[in-house]
């Protein structure tokens, strides 16, 4: 895992001192993860400080520098990244450590316009992680399908392509995330899927929109009635998320029964937890695609040899 390694170090001195001056230092709740950790005198000044807790640092998306603390109460990562091969912003990657290994795929929307299924197969990508939908981010916050799925869902699996959707969410309470996972199982339409329905419950970073300040419980709220009423409807949920929101605004620990799709555009991940899908890339170059594409890959476990 990389870490942001001079400016991690002089946090956790920083911290630290902090900390021994001051004594406890509490975590933050599950969900509500807005800052490192709020300082709390100690009613005993000659009490022996409280260790640390395990933190980590890393880069968004943005480029900006964090540094979190590790929920132990969720499942690690397990895969071994000695075994990766792939370097920031190219579009080869490879892994095998034995155990397990990957298949690749694309994510798309209308906004990569009317694919080549057959082109994309071909160069061996296995799998398409469609957007079925998503709620306008503006006030009114208008649900929408996707202009391209339901075209795209059916060239696709003529190409013999591997499916799973995702929805684009924009909700600010249970009852919206519902309404979402109804528009998604009504354009689904009792389809079968190789693979989850996605929630990407998203932020918008560079305007104004509804979900401005929705806090970290309600995150993982609305994610889990969406999730919940899919599952009910016979097919399996699951979370796209990124290191951001798991370390400052999802409760994981409530969303541990949710495969986790995990973006992250460095070369090696790195969250400390588990997952299953990984984006890799947002601008990959695919035959059959036109602009820039989302690049992901699934890891597998490895069929044992008889």
């Amino acid at each position: 895992m990389r870490y942001i390694k001079k400016t991690l170090c002089i946090c956790l001195v920083a911290v630290t001192f902090i900390c021994m001056g001051c004594g406890l230092s509490q975590m933050p709740k599950p969900g509500e993860n807005e800052g490192i950790f709020y300082k709390k005198k100690t009613e005993n000044p000659d009490a022996s400080p409280t260790p640390l807790p395990e933190t980590f640092g890393f880069v968004d998306a943005h480029g900006r520098e964090f540094l979190a603390i590790v929920d132990q109460r969720v499942k690690k990562v397990s895969y071994d990244w000695s075994k990766l091969k792939h370097k920031k912003g190219s579009d080869k990657i490879a892994y095998d450590d034995g155990e397990y290994t990957i298949v690749k795929g694309v994510d798309v929307s209308h906004h990569n316009g009317t694919i080549d299924w057959n082109k994309v197969k071909k160069q061996g990508y296995e799998f398409a992680i469609l957007r079925l939908g998503y709620r306008g981010y503006g006030t009114d916050g208008t649900l929408n399908v996707d202009e391209q799925f339901q075209t795209s869902f059916k060239a696709a699996r003529k190409a013999g392509m591997k499916l799973g959707v995702y929805f684009f969410s924009q909700a600010v309470n249970e009852q919206e995330a519902l309404e979402e996972a109804e528009l998604t199982l009504t354009e689904l339409n009792n389809s079968k899927l190789d693979l989850p329905v996605f929630f990407d419950p998203e932020l918008i970073t560079n305007d104004k929109a509804r979900t401005d300040g929705l806090s970290g419980k309600q995150f993982t709220q609305n994610t889990i009635a969406y999730c919940e009423r899919i599952r009910e409807a016979g097919y399996q949920p699951a979370i796209y998320s990124n290191l951001y929101w798991e370390a400052r605004l999802f409760d994981l620990y409530e969303l541990r029964d949710y495969p986790i799709w995990y973006a992250d555009y460095q070369a090696v991940p790195q969250t400390p937890y588990d997952f299953k899908f990984w984006q890799y890339s947002e601008s990959g170059s695919v035959d059959g695609i036109t602009g820039g594409t989302d690049l992901d890959v699934m890891f597998v476990k490895k069929k044992k040899k008889s």
